[in-house]
């Protein structure tokens, strides 16, 4: 197998791939995280941050519904090699979280960033190092090609914010993505409103929490909780 990293565009199956989608992911999330690395804390970090935001749970999320259900049809092994990725989705999902609580500019704060940072860079190893390559083996260029419009599709409408609560397999990912992702969308327009317009920061701030409050009722639906491994779930 090859690194989908020493493989171009051609190799990967051409612009529509699910392989080149990814790996143009994983491309633009390295340089989100140098990015990152640099953001002076306040309002420069959290805009980074909800950038990193907006690129991570999408993808995620329709990697969660669209391909690693494909890889577990494909691979005699993919139970296990999906199974792995959706751990490291979980963590990052409860590291996020727990991230929202801590205040700028602490110790603690710049600890979970790094950790942060760390689990993604493993993500990506991971996926693209063993997991994407095993698909490419297994599947033709068109089936690659399929399942990268269909995964585009559902990114463009999935969660944007972190969900540990809810399931990491169908059908409680699924059912959760209209709601969630209105609630989120919503959330990341008016934080940026406050970042943009300070005098409206307190008022944008509020309606965000309410907003929020909102989506962790939603996340304790019985039916969002369905379906995903008993190492994935949490409470």
């Amino acid at each position: 197998m090859t690194s989908l990293a020493h493989q171009d565009t051609r190799q990967l199956g051409g612009p529509l791939s699910i392989l080149t989608r990814q790996k143009r992911d994983h491309e633009r999330l390295d340089r989100l995280l140098q990015q990152l690395d640099r953001s002076a804390p306040g309002i420069e970090e959290q805009a980074t941050l909800q950038a990193i935001a907006r690129l991570v749970f999408p993808h995620a999320f329709a990697e969660e519904a669209v391909l690693w259900p494909a890889a577990r049809r494909v691979l005699p092994d993919g139970e296990a090699l999906t199974l792995q990725v959706e751990q490291e989705h979980q963590e990052i999902n409860e590291l996020w979280a727990r991230l929202e609580d801590l205040p700028s500019g602490t110790a603690e704060r710049r600890e979970v960033l790094e950790k942060i940072a760390t689990v993604l860079r493993e993500d990506v190893r991971d996926e693209e190092d063993e997991l994407l390559p095993r698909l490419q083996d297994a599947l033709g260029v068109r089936r690659l090609r399929l399942l990268g419009v269909a995964w585009e599709a559902v990114r463009r409408t999935a969660p944007t914010r972190p969900h540990p609560v809810v399931a990491r397999r169908p059908p409680g990912n699924a059912l959760s993505a209209v709601p969630l992702s209105v609630l989120d969308r919503s959330r990341d327009a008016l934080d940026a409103s406050g970042r943009r317009l300070p005098h409206l920061h307190a008022r944008t701030s509020r309606a965000s929490h309410r907003l929020a409050s909102v989506a962790g009722r939603i996340e304790h639906a019985g039916p969002l909780r369905r379906g995903e491994d008993p190492s994935t779930h949490r409470d």
